[in-house]
């Protein structure tokens, strides 16, 4: 009857210290798969901040297409819920535009272009060199 007791207790302790193992490689793999989503969630943050300095850069050229010494530039001007932020300098043909965009979540973006701008009217901008940073 004892040596029944004894088996009895070591099979509990056993299911005790299973629950526990599985426990704590779920709590585990509910951490990682946690992770990936906000990396993920970053990711898609990022794409909508440089989607919206892209914009800034295509607005810029609609400005420049029309006028070729237009350089004031936008601030804080609003898109898809976020805003982007225009800089240009430079002089024609030869221009430097930067957009920086942030997303509706506070994300942002920069791209920094070179172009060149033909000199008949409407202008034709070629976009030489192309940086972007998030």
């Amino acid at each position: 009857m004892q040596a029944e007791r004894r088996n009895k207790g070591s099979v509990i302790l056993i299911a005790v210290f299973v629950i526990a193992l599985l426990a704590t490689l779920v709590t585990g793999i509910l951490q990682v798969n946690t992770e990936e989503l906000l990396l993920m969630q970053n990711q898609v943050y990022s794409a909508e901040a440089q989607a919206v300095a892209e914009a800034g850069i295509n607005d810029a050229f609609a400005e420049l297409r029309d006028d070729d010494t237009w350089d004031s530039g936008f601030a804080g001007k609003a898109f898809a819920g976020g805003s982007y932020t225009v800089t240009v300098s430079g002089s024609v043909p030869e221009l430097t535009v930067e957009s920086v965009g942030t997303s509706a979540r506070g994300f942002a973006a920069k791209i920094v272009t070179q172009v060149t701008i033909s000199p008949s009217s409407p202008h034709i901008i070629r976009s030489n060199t192309r940086t972007k940073s998030g």
